[in-house]
């Protein structure tokens, strides 16, 4: 239930749209992009900005802290039906996200390392969409991924492979989506703007129970 198509496509486009609500908004910091993270980190030491830089630490250590967070809930609740460990992760991340709403800019540094906390938790909660490897929070491995199939399609000439190509795409396009529609609602809502990430949150939720009820109506 929780590696559905949907659920998938609900995960991408909240994965993009957290990543434009917190470099736009919130001091130009990814919320899921760690590697741009890291490398504006490093810079800002060596330049001796120390000040700066910590604004790119803490989201960093953040995310790591989710990651570690979530493979906890994994490995003390994997055999818990009801509710399942990956439920508890989306209840974790939507109240973070409604958390943050109260944050002003004052309190950037504090927003974005939970949203960061949230996305580490994501990332390592859906690991797998529709049998497939895949990343809800970022695009560079579903990208390598995507041109690797599209690749061997065409050497092979495999329409199977082609079409599975287009499935990691498609994903890209979808976060992409959430990023673009991020932009625009951050430019409405503002500091709100998070709670959208939220309310997409809550319907995968309810998507995970109600793909249980259909799973237990065919058995």
């Amino acid at each position: 239930m929780s590696e559905s198509i949907i659920v998938g496509i609900l995960l991408a486009f909240s994965g993009g749209y957290m990543d434009a609500y917190t470099y736009i908004f919130r001091d130009h910091v990814f919320a899921n992009a760690q590697t741009g993270n890291i490398i504006l980190l490093g810079i800002h030491i060596f330049d001796g900005n120390y000040v700066e830089s910590v604004r790119y630490l803490f989201p960093i250590m953040s995310f790591t802290a989710g990651v570690f967070i979530a493979q906890m809930l994994c490995l003390n609740f994997k055999n818990c039906k009801k509710p399942h460990w990956r439920q508890l992760s989306v209840i974790i991340e939507i109240i973070i996200m409604t958390a943050v709403t109260f944050m002003n800019s004052s309190m950037n540094l504090l927003a974005n390392s939970m949203i960061s906390l949230a996305c580490g938790i994501q990332v390592q909660s859906f690991r797998k969409i529709h049998n497939n490897s895949l990343a809800t929070t970022m695009c560079i491995g579903n990208l390598r991924t995507a041109t690797d199939l599209l690749c061997s399609s065409v050497y092979k000439k495999d329409k199977s492979l082609l079409y599975k190509s287009f499935f990691y795409y498609g994903f890209i396009f979808v976060f992409t989506l959430g990023a673009v529609l991020g932009k625009h609602w951050v430019s409405i809502l503002g500091q709100k703007a998070i709670l959208v990430s939220a309310v997409i949150l809550c319907i995968v939720f309810v998507c995970m129970f109600i793909e249980e009820e259909e799973f237990k109506k065919r058995k």
